[in-house]
């Protein structure tokens, strides 16, 4: 009977993670697709203030959804049976209150200090855009309450429909006041405002949402069982891992917080001029759609298989542990490295169809190498978030960061937005290293195999002169414009990633039982070497 009980169990942690990775992916799909239409009403002017205050929202939505919520859940979790209902009322009471606390405090900060903060960022007129963001942390304490209590019932459901609903509402909201306000002639400042009120709206949708299922799922009798749990075990629970955990989940949101501070500042400093520093920074911002978009579909293979890890941590199978460690790592860097390449050397036409010309083309090459670090770093954070081992990833995200501010103020002054993202490739690559030795260090699994760096390599190679010839061939038809860009671009993904993967499949890269373990992974399984 046990061992029935604890298969149901595993069952239902895999299928709540999937929820919740699905969710993930719809959301940020979302919250990065919408950016290319948003740049497309507004302009690389109208982006850069957007893109400018956007960070304060990320931090936000990142404390709603990774951290606080997946602490409370974990805390709710661990609760005896015999004590559960007593301790979820005591849990969500004391963590609404700190969370309140913590709300309030930023609310306040950064609605009071906007004028502060938009001054050190060089541009002055960002501060009512910056009072209207605040607003977002008043909404945090009540929706990562509510989300972690369902999780921690492993209820996944509501914290999956409420965080697509948040998204799918400011997006319509931001694409919707953005067009409207400029068609009645508001200035891109008024209409950086009106996209900021999308992410308020979009947070009053989730919390809605959330105590509609609340009210709906919650019995009204408390029970007369006591709790032992004290007010300061949980608030001490909530604050180290809630913030370890947000600090892993921020990294290319703190990447972007220091390119804010950073760039436009440093590039009037050098002499440029206001308008046309904008205007780099909006073309430069054009590479955070591309990389989220990119890390996403790196991450949504190999991030499928940390719950695997975390219950084979759970059972002290060793040899499981390193299986799906080694296969989530090698997924990570083979469609992280394929991903980087090929954007690279298709960005001209990628970004032409995308975003109207190819303006900053030599500049979105470079970032486009951040989609492979990045995503080898959020792949091994998770796995070491599933092997309870959270301060870690914590520790080299701030390491990361601040390589990234000393690199800014280095590269920015001598080589522009250029050396913005240099900087920020090799601050990724710092924390992807770090990250890796330490996934080995406590795992054993041999990250680097021989056959598979030479499989890696030639897959790269052989996409490369493929597509380099492919580029060539069509510069010769002098094709102009966003329609023959868009043709180009598709054609040249269809090319660039069929010999990619054709050339992966029929090595020894994978075996078919690690191949069937990937979402569509059955679907190929007739590609691979016999």
């Amino acid at each position: 009977m046990g061992s029935i009980q604890s298969q149901n169990d595993l069952k239902n942690a895999w299928r709540g993670a999937m929820i919740l990775t699905v969710a993930g992916i719809i959301t940020k799909i979302l919250s990065a697709g919408y950016r290319i239409p948003f740049q497309n009403i507004v302009g690389d002017v109208g982006f850069y203030i957007y893109q400018q205050v956007y960070p304060f929202y990320g931090v936000a939505l990142i404390l709603s959804i990774y951290g606080f919520p997946v602490v409370i859940s974990k805390l709710v979790a661990e609760q005896p049976l015999a004590e559960r209902r007593a301790a979820i009322h005591k849990i969500m009471n004391v963590s609404f209150i700190l969370l309140s606390f913590l709300g309030l405090l930023l609310f306040i900060s950064l609605y009071v200090g906007a004028r502060e903060i938009a001054i050190l960022m060089g541009d002055v007129r960002l501060t009512s855009i910056i009072k209207v963001t605040s607003f977002t942390f008043l909404i945090l304490p009540i929706v990562s309450t509510l989300r972690g209590a369902f999780q921690g019932e492993n209820n996944m459901t509501p914290t999956a429909v409420s965080q697509v609903s948040e998204q799918f509402f400011r997006v319509l909201f931001i694409i919707g006041a953005s067009y409207f306000l400029l068609v009645k002639g508001e200035s891109l400042y008024t209409i950086g405002a009106g996209a900021m009120l999308g992410s308020v709206v979009g947070g009053i949708v989730a919390l809605v949402l959330l105590l509609f299922l609340w009210r709906k799922y919650k019995r009204n009798e408390e029970g007369k069982e006591k709790t032992t749990l004290t007010t300061l075990e949980i608030s001490k629970v909530l604050f180290i891992q809630g913030f370890t955990i947000c600090i892993s989940s921020l990294l290319l949101i703190l990447l972007q917080m220091i390119d804010a501070f950073t760039i436009y500042a440093i590039l009037i400093q050098t002499g440029i001029e206001e308008e046309l520093a904008k205007q780099l920074k909006g073309s430069y911002d054009r590479g955070q759609p591309l990389i989220q978009l990119g890390t996403v579909v790196a991450t949504a293979f190999s991030l499928s298989l940390v719950p695997l890890i975390t219950i084979a941590k759970g059972k002290n199978d060793q040899q499981l542990i390193k299986d799906k460690v080694s296969l989530s790592i090698r997924v990570s860097i083979l469609i992280g490295l394929g991903a980087s390449f090929g954007l690279a050397l298709l960005i001209g036409p990628i970004n032409t169809m995308l975003f109207k010309n190819s303006f900053s083309s030599d500049v979105l090459f470079v970032l486009s190498f951040s989609i492979l670090f990045s995503s080898i770093a959020l792949t091994a954070a998770a796995i070491l978030h599933g092997l309870n081992k959270p301060l870690l990833p914590a520790g080299f995200v701030l390491i990361g960061v601040g390589a990234k501010w000393i690199m800014n103020v280095g590269l920015v002054p001598v080589y522009g937005t250029l050396g913005a993202a240099f900087s920020t490739v090799l601050a990724l690559a710092v924390v992807a290293f770090l990250l890796i030795m330490s996934v080995k260090k406590r795992t054993g699994v041999a990250i680097w195999n021989t056959s598979h760096v030479y499989t890696l390599g030639k897959a790269v190679i052989l996409m490369t002169i493929l597509l380099t010839a492919y580029m060539q061939v069509t510069s010769l038809l002098q094709w102009d414009g966003r329609l023959s860009a868009t043709i180009i671009a598709f054609i040249g993904v269809f090319l660039g990633g069929a010999i990619y993967l054709v050339t992966i499949l029929r090595s020894s890269f994978f075996q078919e039982k690690e191949l069937s373990l990937l979402p569509l992974g059955n679907k190929i399984t007739f590609l691979l070497k016999k």
